[in-house]
């Protein structure tokens, strides 16, 4: 391997067996996003299959809890396989996680309905989902590390970038598998039984996927480690419990993963949220402007991993969070006044208030979907949240009931939580018609808004309207990719071969399960507080900039780390922590 005057690997053109490495383990990560995500597109089909025994609304609840039982216990599969990674090895590890992942799929997709054999039905699939989740948080550490141990020093940015593409490529295969299969078997039949076709795929995206990774050979670096006899006998207590190194992985979490988990999230998933719930662009669209602005933005993937290896992993992650946070609110106003006209001039022209004693109102955070806001506060906030409304809040005396301004009209809010269980359902539907009704009458655009965009075929995009809706969500997804593209070659480089898998996943699923996954419940409950269809973007703006913070003054540049030298790697990560300690 040529050398540079900094000791520092020269750039050389990829081997072949270094290609075949990059592919098995970006491959396996798409088809277990794949499995992971074909849930989430599947949750109202599944709900309706496996908690037939409960009204609608509850059976919806629970399906979204069984989901969200994936995301939670993402940490925890980070480090049960984070271990065993570091103590047998890089290939079993990350191939035991495949083979339940593919395994949990498979099976949904045979597991008999709750018509069929009762609670089991639902008890046998929130386990599978808790494996899902358990298998995810082992996986992409592993492809992370065994592509990084793979690449030559001064290539590592490079060649992991084509990991943090499996994500986006893996919810696409997903969609892109349902969407066929309903067209195949009609929406009736794929309603009834043919929801269970996707899932039965993947058994062949496992068998795949197993044989391409057992042609494989255990990491360079892990091999190097085992024959000098350095590998960790307990790899979480030394991780995590000597503070010269869990004080690594915290900064690691709060001053990297923290701020890109934020920014991925608001540029990939919320602003789906945000023109489909909040601007009322419809599905075909949204997604249609979504899949354009992927599909444009995501070279930035390897690009900027390319360029973290020329110029340091720190400037673009911590770049990408900076600028991301400066810019979100003026795009996310350009968003509104191109994709919703209408709706926009409405939220700077009409003034809409909530008069209510302010000590009945609830910050409406709810994550799972299991919390219930009944007093009349909560039900007049949480209607005009949903209705895109901006309003602002005055207080009413201690005890007054809550009522909506809207122009010469008021409209009273209902206490639900008064009310007996069969009255609520009628006495909401009346309110929200009747909001409906004086918000129209203001100039608020009713459901038939024709200035709202719409694309009738892919092509729409040489119209002005799509084209400057594209160019805004692609410059929000070159947002992610700075801040994803480096992020596994800079949480490799942080740790010793000796404990590197077990360090580098758990803040990673912790900022990227919990603080990213989050980001939709939270922003929905501040817009509900304060009336402000922006506000929600304080979350990922404010997070991101602490990043900032934290990772300039506390997260070393690892760039030119040789972490084949694992007595090297550990002497680069007690002078780091020295270095923390001083300032």
């Amino acid at each position: 391997m040529a050398t540079s005057p900094s000791g520092v690997a020269s750039p050389r053109a990829m081997t072949r067996e270094e290609r075949k490495v990059i592919v098995a383990s970006s491959l396996g990560t798409v088809f277990e996003w794949y499995d992971f995500y074909l849930y989430g597109s599947l949750a109202a089909v599944i709900g309706a299959n496996f908690f037939s025994q409960f009204p609608e609304t509850t059976r919806n609840i629970f399906a979204l809890l069984a989901f969200a039982a994936g995301f939670l216990v993402r940490p925890f599969g980070a480090l049960v396989f984070g271990r065993l990674g570091d103590l047998v090895g890089r290939k079993y590890t990350f191939l035991v996680t495949i083979i339940i992942m593919g395994a949990s799929t498979f099976l949904v997709g045979l597991l008999p309905t709750s018509d069929s054999i009762g609670i089991i039905a639902p008890v046998i699939l929130i386990i599978l989902r808790l494996l899902q989740g358990l298998a995810l948080g082992g996986e992409y550490g592993g492809a992370a590390t065994y592509v990084a141990e793979h690449a030559p020093n001064g290539r590592r940015g490079f060649y992991t970038s084509f990991i943090q593409i499996t994500a986006t490529a893996g919810l696409f295969l997903s969609l892109l598998v349902i969407l066929f299969t309903q067209i195949a078997v009609g929406q009736d039949a794929f309603r009834a039984w043919g929801w269970r076709i996707p899932f039965l795929l993947s058994v062949l995206l496992l068998g795949i996927s197993v044989w391409i990774r057992l042609q494989m050979e255990e990491s360079p670096a892990f091999q190097k480690m085992k024959a000098e006899g350095k590998g960790s006998k307990a790899p979480l207590s030394e991780a995590f419990g000597q503070w010269k190194n869990a004080k690594v992985a915290l900064f690691a979490l709060l001053g990297l993963v923290m701020g890109q988990a934020v920014v991925w999230y608001t540029g990939q998933f919320y602003a789906l949220f945000f023109m489909g719930s909040v601007l009322k662009v419809d599905p075909y669209t949204t997604n249609l402007l979504i899949a354009w602005s992927l599909l444009l933005g995501s070279g930035g993937f390897v690009f900027f991993g390319w360029l973290s290896d020329k110029i340091g992993r720190k400037p673009i992650i911590l770049g990408g969070c900076l600028i991301a946070a400066l810019t979100y609110f003026p795009l996310f106003k350009l968003l509104s006044a191109e994709a919703n006209p209408a709706l926009h001039r409405a939220h700077q022209e009409i003034s809409v208030q909530v008069v209510a004693d302010t000590s009945t109102c609830s910050f409406q955070f709810n994550p799972t979907g299991t919390a219930q806001f009944t007093t009349a506060c909560d039900v007049a906030k949480a209607a005009l949240a949903r209705a895109s409304v901006n309003y602002s809040v005055e207080a009413a005396p201690a005890g007054s009931g809550t009522a909506i301004r809207v122009a010469n009209s008021t409209i009273q809010a209902p206490a639900l939580r008064d009310m007996p269980a069969d009255q609520r359902g009628p006495a909401t539907a009346r309110f929200n018609s009747e909001v409906q009704a004086a918000l129209t009458a203001a100039g608020y655009p009713a459901a038939s808004n024709p200035t709202v965009v719409r694309m009738a075929h892919p092509f729409d995009i040489f119209r002005e309207q799509p084209a400057v809706l594209i160019g805004v969500l692609t410059l929000l997804v070159i947002y992610v990719t700075m801040v994803y593209g480096p992020i596994a070659a800079a949480l490799v480089e942080l740790f010793p071969t000796r404990i590197r898998y077990t360090s580098m996943s758990l803040p990673y699923h912790i900022g990227n399960g919990w603080f990213g996954g989050l980001l939709p419940a939270t922003s929905f409950a501040m817009i509900a507080q304060t009336g402000d269809v922006y506000y929600g973007l304080w979350y990922p703006i404010v997070i991101a900039l602490a990043t900032v913070v934290i990772g300039t003054f506390f997260v070393p540049e690892t760039k030119n780390r040789d972490i084949f030298a694992t007595e090297g790697g550990e002497a680069a990560t007690r002078a780091a922590s020295a270095r923390h300690a001083e300032v």
